[in-house]
């Protein structure tokens, strides 16, 4: 049969989600505490990749398996093998024809930052930070020019993988609560670093140090040495897969009222 599981986990510790000679990443602690649940090894697919230091609040994965167990003894044996900072949210049976990452119909992100004149302490880790006050209007007008289908070369990563820099990013949401900012983006997929790299562009726009229209510039160089320098991970959440309401998996986890 075939399972998805959805998962949370702290990115702090942990070399990216993709599994790595180490061992030392989210996906090599998953398939270690599966394997020790069903006493069997097991391969999982992910729903998108997250780099080192990088939060997820609902990764989706799939695996096959001849193991029969109740989707909640999925998520409490797998659990029980996992450290403190990864736990699966929810476990269900899927039919076989179920891709975490080929039926996404797109992915979400939330950017968490601090702007205050002092570093963050309890927050460490878990928020970006900026100590220039940041103008929420002219970060708006600025991601106006990056939403519909571009080619995002200026924001994508040397080492990107990806077979095309074009992407169609359909949402942008900038909301500011107390001495706290987030960032909502949402596109059918992304490019390596390419939200990083946007939040670059988008505080500098927010610190006065450029105009709006010149993330318009940015976009149509096609360079990433026209954009600003990559941004911290620390801030960085990937909030999980959107799929086609047939699927029947969960829309909501805890972690979304938290962050």
């Amino acid at each position: 049969m075939r399972i998805a599981l959805g998962l949370s986990y702290l990115g702090q510790a942990y070399q990216g989600w993709q599994s790595q000679p180490s061992g030392q990443t989210v996906q090599d602690r998953l398939e270690s505490a599966l394997a020790a649940f069903a006493c069997t090894p097991i391969a999982t697919l992910c729903a998108g990749r997250t780099d080192a230091g990088v939060h997820g609040l609902m990764q989706v994965v799939h695996f096959d398996t001849e193991v029969e167990r109740s989707p909640q003894s999925w998520v409490r044996g797998t659990n029980r093998f996992l450290p403190p900072d990864i736990a699966v949210q929810w476990a269900r049976v899927v039919p076989a024809a179920f891709h975490a990452r080929a039926s996404a119909l797109a992915r979400r992100y939330r950017y968490v930052l601090l702007e205050s004149p002092v570093r963050p302490s309890l927050e460490a880790g878990r928020v970006g930070w900026v100590f220039r006050p940041l103008g929420g209007e002219a970060m708006r007008a600025a991601s106006a020019h990056l939403i519909g289908e571009h080619d995002f070369s200026s924001f994508r990563a040397a080492e990107c993988q990806a077979a095309s820099p074009v992407k169609h990013l359909t949402r942008i949401e900038i909301r500011q609560s107390g001495a706290y900012w987030r960032f909502d983006f949402e596109a059918n997929a992304f490019l390596h670093h390419m939200i990083r790299n946007l939040m670059g562009s988008l505080l500098r726009v927010g610190q006065g140090l450029e105009p709006p229209d010149w993330m318009r510039e940015v976009l149509a160089a096609r360079s990433r040495d026209a954009a600003a320098p990559t941004f911290s991970p620390d801030g960085l959440y990937f909030l999980g897969p959107v799929y086609a309401r047939e699927w029947g998996l969960p829309e909501h986890v805890a972690a979304y009222d938290w962050v």
